[in-house]
């Protein structure tokens, strides 16, 4: 688990940059690598939170952005749903597909949150063809990518925990996996402790493996639930983000065939904080017109869910903002 707290992400250097492309493609080397790099290691933290405390009843946002290519835009269309965390995956910070802005950073200004941010990856190029389409820049300013919390309530402690470190996306016998996306790091999730009315709230952002199957996620939500025990004991708990269920499971790719969600039942986690209904779409990176999964969800501990929903990631003249759309739960504390 890394504690360790920042308000600047120190860059990679020439001489990472070197050992990084000169390593051996094995997952030795990509710990000893992922190790090294600080920036890696650290949850950056910024914005300017506008309250002192969450109420009761709280309302919280998920959301897959999909690179947030249109962070204004992002910030606009979550706006309306006027919620108190916005827990974030799939942002940008110094990548040219995004015009090299911290987008998490852009967002929470925009809306007027606190901020928490980890790199989930160092991306070593530019992206597939659709997304190189949006670069102005032929090199990325720092090449971060990775999962936020924004907060309308200050933080009483983050931490970031790496479900994987093995170089899913780096080690060279990986199957499956996108050769045009080279990268540094791996799944990971960043969680928060905030202040409410009724005593501490542990949020946590996180996004499981696509190019796996429901074993490894089986794994990391075993581990992440394990580090929230560590972190938030006898805390109540809420779980957003990208899951990628049914990701990898061929033929029907159906969500119910992941084991995960039994698995956190078992240890005191409910589901029905999340709306029924598919959450992806076609976007302008992802363009699949007949894809339709439930990806995305949340799961809470000792609290007790009011409403829920989702919101299509469309603005009004039709352009998508992701290939996600963001889901919404209103929850309070069990007496």
């Amino acid at each position: 688990m890394i504690t360790t707290q920042v308000f600047e992400l120190p860059p990679i250097t020439d001489v990472d940059r070197h050992n990084i492309l000169a390593a051996p493609r094995t997952a030795d080397a990509h710990r000893a690598l992922l190790a090294e790099v600080p920036a890696m290691n650290a949850v950056q933290i910024g914005g300017t939170a506008s309250r002192i405390k969450l109420p009761n009843q709280f309302t919280v946002a998920a959301w897959n952005v999909e690179r947030c290519l249109f962070p204004e835009d992002t910030a606009a269309h979550l706006a309306p749903s006027a919620c108190d965390i916005v827990l974030l995956s799939e942002v940008d910070h110094g990548m040219a597909r995004t015009g090299q802005r911290h987008t998490t950073e852009v967002m929470a200004a925009q809306l007027g949150m606190a901020y928490a941010f980890g790199v989930e990856f160092h991306e070593l190029d530019l992206g597939g063809a659709t997304e190189r389409a949006f670069c102005k820049d032929d090199f990325n300013a720092l090449g971060w990518h990775g999962n936020a919390i924004l907060s309308s309530v200050p933080f009483e402690r983050t931490a970031m925990i790496r479900l994987d470190d093995h170089g899913h996306w780096f080690a060279s016998d990986m199957a499956n996996v996108d050769t045009e996306q080279p990268r540094l790091g791996g799944r990971m999730a960043i969680i928060a402790i905030v202040p409410t009315e009724s005593g501490p709230l542990c949020v946590v952002s996180t996004h499981l493996e696509s190019n796996a199957d429901a074993a490894h996620r089986h794994t990391q939500m075993r581990g992440l639930l394990d580090a929230i025990d560590t972190f938030a004991s006898g805390i109540p708990v809420l779980i957003g983000g990208d899951l990628n269920t049914g990701n990898q499971l061929a033929p029907n790719f159906d969500w119910r065939d992941e084991t995960l969600f039994s698995f956190a039942e078992d240890r005191g986690y409910a589901w029905d904080f999340t709306a029924p209904g598919n959450t992806t779409r076609p976007s302008l990176i992802t363009r699949h017109p007949a894809r339709e999964m439930k990806l995305d969800w949340f799961a809470g501990r000792d609290l007790k869910s009011l409403d829920s929903g989702f919101v299509a990631s469309t603005m009004g003249d039709g352009k998508p903002l992701s290939d996600h759309d963001y889901v919404w739960c209103k929850a309070e504390f069990t007496e």
